[in-house]
């Protein structure tokens, strides 16, 4: 049996990942914004409800990650992968209390800063794994991060490229320094979710169509997720950039200069 904390387990794709896990007789920690729908995930398992928790935390800001971490190591110190489904999506410029964007703070800040904390407990066993979903964006895309981590004035579609690949250079990071923990970024492909819940009608209502033209499955989503959470034949840094095929993986390889850069600005921000 594999303890695993799912940060965004309450809905959508991890929702499916912990349905999955927790039939297989692991244990599962789950995070979410919303305590009804948190409550409604675990009564959805039925008896395997006793393999799961549910924490209601707000992973948007500094404070809120950290109430997270001592909350969930007030019940256990060790877990064997730490899963990142959050995630949200606005072309509004939405400032957290800490006067950083959503969109970075949930999609790439709060992964880094929780596992951060969570590291003690990750180290306790002999396999630890971090698994970051986000849309696809391949290790070798290029982009600018001129304006990483401000984002002043927010450009969704020039910020967004810098947020997720973020992500990879964390798994690059962690892999580096911490020698028992392997990372992942995972591709959660186009799939119907609640996403963009915070994006204009107009928006939603077109996404829509083109979820219901386009979209696979949330099984398929969560397929890569779930494999790499309990499999061992994966080390290092990987990419996992189609759903469905956990044999198709690329190593994440980038530029240690933008790495040291990024990880540089992620310890000042969050203290972690």
């Amino acid at each position: 049996m594999k303890s695993i904390l799912i940060a965004g387990g309450n809905s959508g794709i991890g929702r499916h990942v912990a349905a999955e896990l927790v039939s297989q007789g692991h244990r599962v920690v789950i995070l979410g914004r919303d305590q009804r729908k948190g409550e409604e995930t675990l009564a959805s398992f039925g008896d395997a409800a006793e393999h799961a928790s549910f924490h209601a935390v707000d992973l948007s800001t500094h404070d809120g990650v950290r109430d997270a971490a001592e909350r969930v190591l007030q019940v256990s110190d060790y877990f064997d992968a730490l899963v990142h489904t959050t995630g949200v999506m606005t072309s509004e410029d939405l400032r957290t209390a800490d006067g950083l964007h959503q969109v970075f703070a949930v999609n790439y800040l709060s992964r880094y800063h929780l596992t951060q904390l969570l590291l003690p407990a990750l180290r306790s066993g002999e396999n630890g794994r971090v698994l970051m979903m986000t849309a696809h964006i391949p290790p070798t895309t290029k982009t600018s991060f001129e304006k990483f981590p401000d984002f002043r004035p927010f450009d969704f579609l020039q910020a967004r490229k810098p947020i997720q690949l973020a992500n990879h250079y964390y798994a690059a990071h962690l892999t580096s320094i911490e020698p028992k923990i392997r990372a992942g970024v995972i591709n959660a492909g186009v799939v119907k979710t609640d996403l963009l819940r915070m994006q204009p009608r107009l928006m939603k209502v077109t996404a829509t169509v083109v979820a219901t033209l386009f979209a696979g499955s949330v099984e398929k989503s969560a397929h890569n997720v779930i494999h790499a959470s309990l499999r061992d034949d994966w080390s290092g840094a990987q990419y996992w950039g189609k759903p469905g095929s956990f044999e198709d993986q690329t190593r994440i390889e980038v530029e240690p200069p933008e790495v040291q850069r990024v990880m540089a600005i992620s310890r000042e921000l969050t203290g972690a």
